[in-house]
C-alpha cells in the first residue's frame, strides 16, 4: 500500500482502509472458513432476488432474459412495453431470438413470468399481450387465477421443439400428479415465508439428499432431481459427442498435409429421444389422463379447472369419473336452491375424488343432473311447425288489433267528457 496519501482520491484512501480492516480481520481468524476474500468495488447497482440467481431450474440465459425485462421495467416505469425479443436478445447478448422465446416459456412455465392477457380490438385484430413479472415464483393458485391458459400452456409444452422446455413442463407437471398421489390439494395456500424457507431449505441441501417431502417453489424434491439428472445426462452426452467429434477431427488434420486441409461444420442435433421422454415416467409414475373419455364437465370451471380436474379424476375408477362430474355439478346447481355456495369448485372435487378412492363415495345430487341429461336425450324439444307459429302470429295481431281499438274507444270518451 503507498504511504504517500497526497493526490489521492477520498475513495482510493477510503478503499486503502477497508483493505487493511479486512486484512486485519482475516488473520485475527483462526479457522477461516476460505483462504480467499473479496471486496465489492464499485457502486451499488439494481438489486436482483437471489432466488433468481440461485434457481436451480433456470439456465444462464434464462436468469438473464429475467434480468433484462426486469431492468426494462425499472427503467422505464412498472406498466410499460414488454420488451421485444430483438431487443432482449441484444442486451443478453444473445444470436438467436429462438434462444430468447426458450428462455421466456421456461420462465412461464416456472411461474416467474405470468401471461395475464391477450389484447384484442373491438374488430377481433391481436394487438399484444399483458405479462406481469414477480420477484418469486407464483403460487398454483394465484397463477391459474391470472393466467386463464397456464395450464393448457404447461401440457400443450411437453410437445416444444426444445428438449429443455419439454423437461421443465414434464416436472411442473410431475410434481402437481406427486401432489396429488400424496393426498395435497393443489389450490392449497401456504404463506409467503413459509414457500421461501421451504426454497431456501432445498437449496441448502446437497444435490441428491433433499428431502423428499420439500420442494422449490413449483417443483417437489423428487421431480427437481429428476430434472437435475436428466439435464446432466443431456451435458454429459454433449459432452462426449464433443470429445469424438474433436478427436475425429484432429485425426482428420493429422492424416492429410496443411494445404490440403479443408474447414469442415459439425452440427449436433438433441433428437426427441424416447429416454428423454420417458424419464419423468420411471421416477414418478404419471398419471395416465382420462382423455380418452369424453366426460362432461360443468359449466363453471374453467379451462384451467378443467385440465386440473382431468388429474383428479385420473386418480379414480373411470367408470367413476362422470359420476364425481355430475355431483359436482348437482352441488353447484343446488346454490340456486339455498344453500351454501361453493367457493372453490376443485377443492370440493378433490374431496369427492378421494370418496371415490376410498369407496365411501355415493351419489346423491348428482342424480338429478344425470336423469335431467337422459330426459334430454330421449325427448329432446320439439321445434314448433310451421303452422302453429303462423297460428301465434296471427292471434298475436288480433291481440294488438283489439288493443288499439279499446284505445281509440277510451281517447274518443275523453273527447266527449271535455
Amino acid at each position: 500500500m503507498a504511504h504517500d496519501e497526497d493526490g489521492l482520491r477520498p475513495e482510493t484512501v477510503a478503499l486503502d482502509a477497508l483493505i487493511k480492516a479486512t486484512i486485519a480481520k482475516v488473520r485475527a481468524e483462526s479457522d477461516p472458513s476460505s483462504p480467499d476474500t473479496m471486496l465489492f468495488v464499485g457502486n451499488w447497482h439494481q438489486a436482483v432476488p437471489a432466488m433468481v440467481i440461485q434457481d436451480p431450474v433456470l439456465e444462464p440465459v434464462d436468469k438473464l432474459v429475467w434480468m433484462v425485462i426486469m431492468l426494462h421495467a425499472r427503467e422505464t416505469g412498472g406498466r410499460t412495453a414488454f420488451p421485444d425479443y430483438d431487443t432482449i436478445a441484444t442486451k443478453t447478448n444473445v444470436s438467436s431470438t429462438s434462444t430468447v422465446s426458450r428462455a421466456i416459456a421456461i420462465l412461464r412455465l416456472t411461474r416467474w413470468l405470468t401471461l395475464c392477457a391477450k389484447v384484442r380490438q373491438k374488430s377481433g385484430r391481436f394487438t399484444g399481450n399483458v405479462y406481469s413479472l414477480h420477484d418469486e415464483p407464483l403460487p398454483l393458485a394465484d397463477a391459474l387465477y391470472l393466467d386463464e391458459a397456464y395450464m393448457a400452456f404447461v401440457t400443450q409444452t411437453q410437445e416444444h421443439h426444445h428438449a429443455q422446455v419439454r423437461r421443465v413442463a414434464e416436472a411442473v407437471l410431475a410434481s402437481l400428479d406427486r401432489d396429488i398421489q400424496q393426498g395435497e390439494y393443489l389450490g392449497r395456500q401456504e404463506s409467503a415465508i413459509e414457500r421461501r424457507l421451504q426454497a431456501a431449505r432445498q437449496l441448502s441441501e446437497s444435490r441428491g439428499n433433499h428431502d423428499q417431502q420439500g420442494r422449490y417453489f413449483t417443483f417437489n424434491a423428487a421431480s427437481l432431481d429428476q430434472l437435475n439428472k436428466s439435464s446432466e445426462t443431456r451435458i454429459a452426452g454433449q459432452s462426449d459427442q464433443h470429445q469424438n467429434s474433436k478427436a475425429g477431427a484432429q485425426e482428420h488434420y493429422g492424416s492429410r498435409c496443411s494445404s490440403d486441409y479443408k474447414k469442415t461444420t459439425t452440427t449436433t442435433t438433441t433428437p426427441n429421444t424416447n429416454n428423454e421422454r420417458q424419464g419423468f415416467s420411471e421416477s414418478n409414475q404419471p398419471i395416465p389422463l382420462p382423455s380418452d373419455q369424453a366426460l362432461i364437465y360443468p359449466p363453471r370451471l374453467t379451462e384451467n379447472q378443467k385440465h386440473l380436474a382431468d388429474r383428479y379424476l385420473a386418480m379414480i375408477d373411470p367408470d367413476d369419473r362422470q359420476l364425481v362430474l355430475d355431483e359436482l355439478q348437482g352441488r353447484l346447481a343446488s346454490e340456486q336452491k339455498g344453500m351454501k355456495p361453493v367457493y372453490d369448485e376443485l377443492r370440493f372435487l378433490h374431496s369427492l375424488c378421494k370418496a371415490a378412492q376410498q369407496g365411501e363415495f355415493v351419489p346423491n345430487l348428482g342424480i338429478k343432473v344425470v336423469e335431467a341429461r337422459q330426459e334430454r336425450i330421449h325427448h329432446p324439444p320439439r321445434p314448433e311447425d310451421e303452422a302453429r307459429k303462423a297460428k301465434t302470429t296471427e292471434e298475436r295481431e288480433r291481440s294488438q288489433a283489439y288493443g288499439r281499438e279499446q284505445l281509440a274507444k277510451l281517447r274518443a270518451s275523453l273527447n266527449d267528457d271535455t
